[in-house]
């Protein structure tokens, strides 16, 4: 990509409407553009990210067996009304007619949805365990959507949704999920603490949710700053294992972490003094088990092994894709800009000409940018025939973890600069270390 032929629309002020960091960086950065209240389009670097978490998402869930599919943005509201939650579910629910008079839905969620396939087409306890998933549009109208994608009523989520013959069957099902979403926002470069929390309209027995900390978070949690020192790592876990996807559980949710809604004084007040901590969290993603109370009302029966029908256990784990953009921008920019971390950037780094037109410099990158390009990587190469801190700001503003900066001077001593974006470190090294060492962060940054 040479950033002279991309479209990248960056603004020099921020617009008045943008409240929080995350939703100004991100309009600066040419990656989105409200089309109209709480709905966005996704210009090119805002959906080369969207697009990076999608992959880590499909990648961690389909290591822990999950089995993506698509179902679409509308549906039949006679399936609510099966389950008793097309009345229930409020306002927030965007209920529509064809022009056949039948009443539809946009998608805030699709319990029901995914109920009706399962019931279709699975009969036997045989065919369990079951977990489908898809990353699909959602809509929820929300009364006063703000803060940018934080809030908005249209959203990208991955919503996956297990069928188990037993309670003890669905738990395992509930672990593992939590297993796999660790693992997921860690890779992003997130600290998410999964939190006891309130099941809402969704309804269930067990939920947590996963919460980035951030000044500009909706919910108030509190929490033993215990938590915050775990980390899953690069372990392996065997997701068949009960004893090793409980194991995960008990070490992540034993602490006290607890958002506003479910938050208990005396539970709290019992941990050592120096550890109580209260602050404001942002939701990127919850689990639930919920047991029948979906495939009760909807006959989404299996037989078991002694031939009788029994409702499955079910539960619904989402990840919200589109707001993780928001919460990775809360808990990584600073005054100039974005910082990406290297497993969500939208280019691997950025290659800075600083004097556009010179034979020697314009070879230089090419072939810096030729180079990366055959190891795998994607640069974003600054051709534009701009001032040197124009093309500063652009990239401290886009938020590139990695940059190679070059120029006449430098390359007369055989010489680049490569800066790291997080720290602002430079080092200078040949053009072919400087590639090496980009090669090696992301062969460290699956």
């Amino acid at each position: 990509m040479r950033l002279s032929r991309y479209f990248l629309p960056v603004l020099k002020e921020t617009p008045a409407e943008a409240q929080i960091v995350s939703h100004r960086l991100m309009l600066r950065a040419g990656m989105i553009k409200q089309a109209s209240a709480g709905i966005y389009s996704w210009l090119p670097l805002g959906f080369r990210v969207l697009e990076r978490i999608q992959q880590i998402v499909h990648e961690e869930q389909e290591r822990a067996g999950h089995v993506p599919l698509l179902m679409p943005t509308l549906q039949s509201a006679d399936l609510w009304r099966e389950s008793g939650r097309y009345d229930a579910y409020g306002e927030e629910m965007l209920r529509i007619k064809d022009r056949g008079g039948r009443d539809l839905l946009f998608s805030p969620t699709a319990e029901e949805l995914i109920t009706d396939i399962f019931r279709s087409y699975v009969k036997s306890y045989k065919d369990l365990p079951l977990t489908l998933y898809q990353i699909q549009w959602k809509f929820r109208d929300e009364i006063r959507p703000r803060f940018g994608v934080m809030r908005g009523r249209e959203f990208l989520m991955k919503d996956g949704y297990n069928f188990d013959l037993t309670k003890e069957a669905a738990l395992h099902a509930y672990n593992r999920h939590l297993v796999s979403y660790l693992r997921t926002y860690e890779r992003m470069g997130l600290k998410a603490i999964p939190m006891r929390a309130d099941s809402g309209p969704i309804g269930g027995e067990d939920t947590h949710e996963f919460l980035v900390l951030a000044e500009t978070g909706e919910s108030e949690v509190f929490y033993d700053s215990a938590v915050t020192d775990l980390t899953f790592g690069d372990r392996v876990i065997d997701y068949d294992s009960v004893e090793e996807c409980a194991g995960v559980l008990e070490e992540f949710t034993s602490r006290y972490a607890r958002t506003d809604e479910t938050h208990d004084p005396a539970l709290f007040d019992a941990i050592p003094e120096e550890r109580r901590r209260t602050a404001r969290g942002i939701e990127v993603g919850q689990i639930f088990y919920f047991g029948t109370k979906y495939s009760e009302p909807l006959g989404a029966t299996v037989q078991d092994a002694e031939g009788n029908k029994v409702p499955v256990h079910m539960g619904s784990h989402g990840i919200g894709v589109s707001r993780l953009l928001g919460a990775l921008i809360e808990a990584n920019h600073d005054d100039k800009g974005i910082i990406w971390p290297e497993g969500v950037t939208p280019f691997h780094c950025g290659i800075v000409n600083l004097k556009q037109g010179d034979a020697a410099a314009d070879a230089a990158c090419e072939n810096l940018y030729d180079q990366l390009r055959t190891a795998g990587l994607e640069p974003l190469y600054d051709d534009r025939d701009e001032r040197a801190g124009a093309k500063f700001a652009t990239m401290d503003l886009i938020g590139l973890p990695w940059r190679i900066t070059v120029g006449p001077r430098g390359l007369k001593n055989g010489v680049v600069e490569l800066t790291s974006r997080r720290t602002g470190e430079s080092e200078e090294m040949a053009p072919e270390a400087a590639v090496q060492r980009i090669v090696g962060i992301y062969r460290d940054h699956p």
